[in-house]
């Protein structure tokens, strides 16, 4: 009998708190559309200003000029006096892995232990997240997943933002591998007194020795034919292959040129550098090694007291510059800010990068960087048809507005619990 009352309490609890979920994920393509009239941003760095775009079953079947002789496809949207991007891709980022920052159970972009490799944010990913619902309407459709903590956090996977599950969203599994390079200066903890200046850390060469351990054991574990199975050196095995890049967060002159030489000399086949904040000052080194950059986002402080007080706004444009592959990345302990990942670039062009340069950052360039650039990042012939209609230009927050959003040819929805409010009290507004 007890137990029949407290199930009905249960069920009651269950009933009276409201469900919010994820708008319901779009159904697969089943008609063409053609969207005509619209500047088509192609993510290249060419435009097309009366383009006419066109898909199919998911794919791009004709991008080119509206004055084109040719038949339209299935639905066709007049896109007159509006603007046509490809989806924008937010880099090592933990969207999906964590939902509020103070409930410990919605939380999973950290886990327990200093190196593990083996550690998925796949099989961690939250589609119903509706943070990451909350980038569609900004033009974020895709992500690069990672988990965070430790030296060796683990690996990150690529999804889309509309899904039902992580089987759904993901689009290129286990990418890469995050490394947290250790700072061979460190300041003091203030909450137990310490001084707060910055020091040398004497324990750097331990730190970074540990590092070289770890993959060492792991390169030696990939040789051997009779090891017994060891997850984390397993999982390790696509960066002596090639088949996953390893992406180091590192910032310092010092940090950036170890990472690298140590690396490399370990022979890792593919490393991306992360954050980089004094890359501009070692590009040449950068160029010799061939190392891409996911650089950190624009809407930062500088971070000596010496630099230039819009250093952070002009890094990326002066590693673009001197010939490096480069995209943008919010590395912000506040997981929504990835929202303004388009804004992050349209500060590059107040400081003297073209529109279309600064759109490469988060489009193409990590397309490339990520590996998936067959299918996305640009606006092409035989490629995704993952894309957005704007009202205005979408490096600017006061013309980013969205009309249409399409993943691989899914009529998606731009609805959110922010659009919802939105409407809701402008409503009470507009009533009086």
């Amino acid at each position: 009998m007890k137990n029949i009352k407290l199930t009905i309490i249960i069920a009651l609890v269950l009933c009276a708190i409201p469900i919010y979920a994820q708008q319901t994920p779009a159904s697969e393509q089943k008609t063409g559309f053609s969207i005509e009239g619209a500047v088509a941003h192609l993510g290249n760095g060419e435009v097309i200003e009366n383009s006419l775009i066109m898909f199919e079953n998911g794919k791009l079947t004709f991008v080119g000029d509206a004055n084109t002789k040719i038949a339209r496809t299935g639905t066709v949207i007049d896109a007159k006096g509006q603007h046509v991007y490809p989806g924008f891709i937010a880099t090592s980022t933990s969207l999906g892995l964590i939902e509020v920052d103070a409930v410990r159970a919605t939380n999973d972009r950290t886990e327990i232990g200093d190196l593990t490799p083996h550690v998925r944010s796949l099989i961690a990913y939250n589609a119903e997240s509706k943070v990451v619902e909350s980038m569609r309407p900004n033009g974020i459709l895709l992500g690069q997943v990672a988990p965070r903590g430790g030296t060796i956090s683990g690996s990150s996977s690529v999804m889309q933002f509309d899904a039902w599950n992580w089987e759904d969203a993901v689009v290129k599994v286990d990418d890469g591998i995050h490394l947290n390079w250790p700072n061979s200066f460190k300041q003091g903890r203030w909450w137990l007194g310490e001084d707060r200046a910055y020091k040398p850390n004497k324990e750097y060469p331990t730190e970074t020795a540990t590092i070289v351990r770890f993959l060492k054991s792991a390169e030696a574990y990939g040789k051997s034919t009779n090891a017994e199975h060891h997850p984390a050196y397993s999982a390790s095995q696509g960066l002596f292959e090639g088949t996953q890049k390893l992406y180091v967060n590192a910032d310092g002159e010092k940090e950036i040129m170890d990472a690298i030489t140590t690396l490399k000399g370990l022979g890792i086949k593919h490393v991306v550098l992360v954050g980089g904040y004094d890359a501009y000052k070692i590009t040449d080194f950068l160029k010799q090694h061939e190392i891409p950059v996911l650089v950190r986002a624009t809407h930062n402080l500088p971070r000596h007291d010496d630099d230039d007080y819009d250093l952070p706004y002009r890094i990326p444009k002066i590693l673009s510059d001197a010939g490096l592959l480069v995209a943008m990345q919010n590395m912000s302990a506040m997981n929504f800010q990835n929202r303004n990942l388009p804004f992050y670039a349209g500060q590059l062009v107040q400081h003297g990068m073209s529109p279309e340069e600064a759109l490469k950052l988060i489009t193409s360039n990590p397309a490339k960087i990520l590996g998936i650039d067959q299918d996305y990042g640009t606006l092409e012939v035989g490629k995704s048809a993952t894309l957005f209609i704007s009202q205005g230009d979408a490096l600017d927050m006061r013309t980013n507005q969205l009309s249409r959003a399409f993943i691989d040819g899914r009529d998606i929805s731009l609805e959110t619990h922010q659009t919802k409010l939105w409407k809701r009290y402008m409503g009470k507004y507009e009533s009086k």
